[in-house]
Parts: structure tokens; C-alpha cells; sequence
């Protein structure tokens, strides 16, 4: 009977851990509870899970098999997400190469021998060789933080990614992130080797030779190859005054041909404070302002203006338009002007809002027309106007816009209370779904 039941206690070990857990009482024999002084303990049967990582024995030390790395690698790659909006205000302070030679090698300087070292020649070499490694590390350092902490391109929001590119030109930001990180291993070569031949100076005079060309060369190779750096500090200026866009809170951006008064609009809406002049494409970049009506919070960005012509045709500041509608959830506010006084002709701003409304459908619209003052005070001068009169729907924009456009003017301020109702009721009509006329 005892080895009955010592068999079954060995047939335990082949049976799965889980089965084990949730059918111990219809494993074991009904006789096997009884058996004096043996105790069971199921939890003991789980040791396939204890461990998780496997190592190799390497001179007398546990080190983590190449198995294993390569999955741990394969699990962190996995893992890795899409950052949200907000990389560039994380980006850190970009010394200038001037400031960092200068501290490394004031730094350097102060390294002193190891103590108790009686010999004057081993104790010059010692010194050399610390000194050199000490310029070579505070100089590699920052070096390192800096391609360590510019996030990789690919793990950008979609938005960021084409601020980047069209901001800094394609394939720029990573060129010059590749230029830092060369620099910063020709520094730890250099001074690795220069290092290492002090330290086999045989005189104090050959030592301390060695030191000052090896300081020579690292301070030549950083003044010349240096101009990285200062490029990546520019980089890092213009990235993070980029403004900061919160997913989380309704955006409404303003849409149009340039010079049609969107920049204005903006002033007067929110606490966004655009140029405002009258020549094409002054806004330069993307602004952000912010409204408050009845205790909701609206962002509010005004864009460059978009000309008619092919995307391929297009400028980088039109790709930021297009960029911003493309990769953020905007709701569409489409500033048109039918004064005649912006440059572009109503016809072709009826071109241009066409494609745009058709490709950005799924946004929420809301279309405006600016300098309305003007179109009843004086006769509407149409520049360079080659449009088809007898097509309907032109003739109807050419008039009143598009139907249901909300006629402005910043001036008189005709109609900006209408504009600030309906996104007064944005977060339920206008955010929400449709507006209701």
C-alpha cells in the first residue's frame, strides 16, 4: 500500500501544474489522505513557474543567456508606443559646444594623481592618463543624454512627425542626431587612446607631452566637428516653441486662403495674438489661442493659407495645414473672403474649399465670411477672377458664401456674437454632432 502510494506521488510531478490545482480531489486515491506523516502541499507542484529567466555559468558568475536577451529585447520592442502630443516641451536643454569644451576641460584640469604614488614619472602618468579620461567622459556625456533623450521620429504622435519634416526638412533631424552621436564616439576613441598611451609614458616630460597633444586633439576635434551641436540646440528651440496641442480639449481650427482674415479672427476670439498684415502667408507656422464661453475651454489654431494648386506644387507652411488637419481632431472653422482685398479671387477660394471639404468630410464644419462690411459698402473688386459665371453653385458663392456661412467682420464686429453662440454650445452641438441652424 505504501508503494502504491509513493508511485502515485511520483506520477504527481508529470501532471500540469493547473490540472494539479483545480482537480486534486479527483487525482488522488481515496485511500492516500490517510497515510500517516505525510503532509501535501499542491503549491509545491507549481515549480515550472519559479523560474523565469535563464542564465549561463561564465568564469564562476550567473549570466543571462543570449535566449533570453534576445526576447527581453523582443518584448520591450513590443511594448513601445506612439508618444502622445507634447514630446518637444520634454526635450532637454541643448548646451552650446563652447560651453561644454569649456566646462570638460576646466573640469579635466582639476583631476589630480592617485596619492601615495612616490615614482615622479608614474605619478605624471597617472595623471595624464586620469586628466585624459576624465575631458574624454565630459565631453562624451552630454553627448549621449542628448541622442538618448531626442525621441526616435518613428515614435512620434503622426502630427509631430510632420512638424518635424516640414519644420527642419526631411531626413534633417535625424542627420544631425547622427552627427552628435559620431562626434561623441570619435571622442571616446581618441581619448580612449590617448589615455592608454600616457599611461605607458616611460619619463615625466614624455608623459606630460602626451597629455597636452591628446588634450590638443580632442579640443581641435570638438571646435570642428562641434557645429552639431549647435545645430541640435537650434533644433531644439524651434521644436519645443512649437505650441503644445491637448487631444483632450475641442480644437477649432481656422481654415482659408491666406490674407482672408483668419489672423484677425483669432485676435478677437482668443488670447491667441497673430500677425496681422496684409500680404500672403504671414502667419508663418502654427498658432494657438484659447476661448472660454460659459465655462467650456475651446483651442483655437489659425493656420497659413492654403493656395489652389496640386499638394506637390504646395510650400511646407500650406503642409502644416494640411498636417494639422490631418492628424489632429479639429473641427473645421473656413474663413472665406468675397471682398476681393485678399489676393486670391472667389473663385478660386471656392476651388480650394471644395477640395478641402471634401477631403477633411469627417470633420465638423463651420463656415465663415469675412470683411462682410465691405461687401455692402463698396462694389466687389474680383482679382484675377477666372471662374466659370454661368456654373450655379459658383455664382451662389460668389455672393453669400457657401450656404449657412455666418457673415462677419472684425471691424464693425457684425456677426461675431453668432460665432461665439454657436461655440458657446459647442460641447453639445457643435463638439458633440451636428449644429443645429
Amino acid at each position: 500500500m505504501r508503494m502504491g502510494g509513493s508511485s502515485n506521488l511520483l506520477q504527481l510531478c508529470h501532471i500540469p501544474s493547473t490540472s494539479l490545482f483545480f482537480r486534486r480531489r479527483s487525482i488522488f486515491p481515496s485511500g492516500l489522505h490517510n497515510v500517516p506523516g505525510v503532509v501535501i502541499y499542491p503549491a509545491t507542484c507549481l515549480y515550472k513557474h519559479i523560474q523565469t529567466t535563464a542564465y549561463q555559468v561564465v568564469s564562476g558568475s550567473y549570466v543571462q543567456s543570449a535566449l533570453t536577451k534576445q526576447e527581453d529585447e523582443t518584448k520591450d520592442k513590443l511594448s513601445t508606443k506612439v508618444e502622445t502630443v507634447g514630446a518637444f516641451q520634454k526635450l532637454p536643454m541643448v548646451m552650446p559646444s563652447v560651453d561644454i569644451l569649456y566646462s570638460a576641460r576646466r573640469k579635466a584640469k582639476r583631476v589630480s594623481p592617485t596619492k601615495g604614488i612616490p615614482n615622479i614619472a608614474k605619478r605624471e602618468r597617472n595623471r595624464g592618463a586620469k586628466q585624459l579620461d576624465a575631458l574624454m567622459k565630459e565631453l562624451a556625456l552630454p553627448l549621449r543624454t542628448y541622442k538618448e533623450s531626442f525621441p526616435n521620429r518613428k515614435h512620434l504622435h503622426p502630427y509631430e512627425r510632420s512638424l518635424i519634416e516640414l519644420t527642419l526638412g526631411d531626413g534633417n533631424y535625424e542627420e544631425v542626431l547622427g552627427k552628435v552621436d559620431a562626434l561623441r564616439k570619435k571622442v571616446v576613441s581618441v581619448g580612449k587612446e590617448h589615455a592608454s598611451l600616457c599611461a605607458k609614458s616611460l619619463t615625466k616630460k614624455e608623459a606630460e607631452d602626451r597629455l597636452a597633444e591628446g588634450m590638443k586633439q580632442l579640443e581641435d576635434i570638438f571646435h570642428s566637428k562641434g557645429k552639431a551641436v549647435d545645430e541640435l540646440l537650434n533644433i531644439a528651440k524651434t521644436l519645443r516653441a512649437m505650441p503644445v496641442i491637448d487631444l483632450e480639449t475641442p480644437t477649432l481650427c481656422l481654415v482659408g486662403a491666406p490674407n482672408v482674415g483668419k489672423s484677425s479672427l483669432v485676435r478677437i476670439l482668443s488670447t491667441g495674438k497673430p500677425e496681422v498684415c496684409n500680404y500672403p502667408f504671414t502667419t508663418r507656422g502654427i498658432l494657438m489661442g484659447h476661448i472660454t464661453l460659459s465655462y467650456q475651454n475651446f483651442q483655437v489654431t489659425d493656420t497659413p493659407g492654403l493656395l489652389r494648386r496640386r499638394d506637390e506644387d504646395r510650400n511646407n507652411l500650406e503642409k502644416l495645414t494640411l498636417a494639422v488637419l490631418s492628424h489632429l481632431p479639429t473641427a473645421v472653422l473656413y474663413v472665406h473672403d468675397l471682398s476681393g482685398e485678399c489676393g486670391t479671387s472667389p473663385s478660386d477660394q471656392f476651388v480650394i474649399y471644395k477640395e478641402i471639404r471634401e477631403r477633411f468630410n469627417d470633420h465638423l464644419w463651420l463656415d465663415v465670411v469675412s470683411k462682410c462690411d465691405l461687401l455692402r459698402e463698396s462694389p466687389v473688386v474680383f482679382v484675377t477672377e477666372d471662374g466659370d459665371a454661368d456654373h450655379l453653385e459658383m455664382a451662389n458663392y460668389r455672393k453669400k458664401g457657401p450656404d449657412g456661412a455666418i457673415h462677419v467682420s472684425v471691424m464693425s464686429e457684425v456677426g461675431l456674437n453668432e460665432v461665439s453662440y454657436r461655440l458657446m454650445h459647442a460641447n453639445t452641438h457643435f463638439f458633440g454632432g451636428a449644429v443645429e441652424e
